[in-house]
């Protein structure tokens, strides 16, 4: 199994627990500013690597009604004052193939999202960038057909894969995780991120918009890093009851700090008893 170099930082088997963390959509500028920036505060102050994650658009929303954030235009200028202001990575989605080669001007990591994993264009595109890719595993796809998206990837001259692990469809409206899952994405050789935040998703039970069980985020991070996740990926807003997308599965930006805490005891931990 490899570790990806990314921004300087590392992710992979043996190394520092990886933390991707922000908003879901890029909100107001002034708020992404300080948010982006107490994030990275928090990490620096417990030794994680940090990269910020938010996307500038929200293709994939419930209602045709909804915030879909400010555009690729103004979206990745604010990436980049974010970049710039705090000296971290940024992680943000890419749905369009004809968008890549300007998202990559901005941000460390392409990141493709679960419903869009097996998108051979898109894949193709974002493998020619020579920047990182993030897919995230389809709802509705077996962790060992991850290897299909790497493949891709790894034609088109990509050669830092990462897969994200975020639950998988369990009937209507619910999604479960099986931590087997991360042994199979290891064993293609592929540094593996827990999604802990969409993890808990409901999706479409809020009358329109995904709903969730935030409470439950602490208990599946644990069993993501018990499992032997690399890097976790954490969705976290000042007040999630207002956040413009996701409202019902961010963590409160409030219990962030203990919550990286525990994270990186868990990551210690593990690397403790499997080495």
């Amino acid at each position: 199994m490899g570790v990806v170099e990314i921004g300087g930082l590392k992710v992979g088997p043996g190394e520092p627990l990886l933390v991707m963390a922000g908003p879901c959509v890029l909100e107001a500028a002034d708020e992404m500013l300080r948010l982006s920036g107490e994030i990275a505060a928090v990490c620096r102050r417990l030794g994680l690597p940090y990269v910020f994650k938010a996307s500038y658009t929200k293709d994939n929303r419930t209602s045709g009604d909804s915030f879909r954030g400010p555009g690729p235009q103004e979206g990745l200028r604010l990436l980049q004052r974010i970049k710039d202001a705090h000296g971290v990575p940024v992680v943000t989605d890419v749905h369009h193939p004809g968008e890549t080669a300007a998202v990559a001007e901005v941000a460390d990591i392409l990141q493709i999202p679960a419903f869009l994993c097996r998108q051979t264009s898109l894949l193709e595109a974002a493998g020619r960038t020579g920047r990182a890719v993030n897919v995230k595993k389809g709802q509705f796809l077996a962790p060992a057909d991850m290897a299909h998206a790497a493949a891709k990837l790894r034609a088109a001259g990509c050669d830092r894969v990462l897969a994200t692990e975020r639950g998988s469809f369990f009937g209507y409206r619910d999604l479960v995780v099986d931590f087997r899952g991360h042994d199979a994405l290891h064993r293609l050789g592929l540094p593996v991120v827990f999604d802990a935040t969409h993890s808990v998703q409901s999706p479409g039970s809020a009358g329109g918009a995904t709903g969730g069980t935030p409470d439950l985020i602490p208990l599946l991070m644990r069993c993501g890093l018990a499992a032997g996740a690399d890097a976790l990926f954490i969705e976290t807003h000042f007040e999630p009851a207002r956040a413009l997308s996701d409202a019902g599965c961010q963590l409160p930006f409030a219990r962030f700090a203990a919550l990286a805490a525990q994270a990186r005891r868990y990551r210690e931990l593990y690397l403790e008893v499997t080495a």
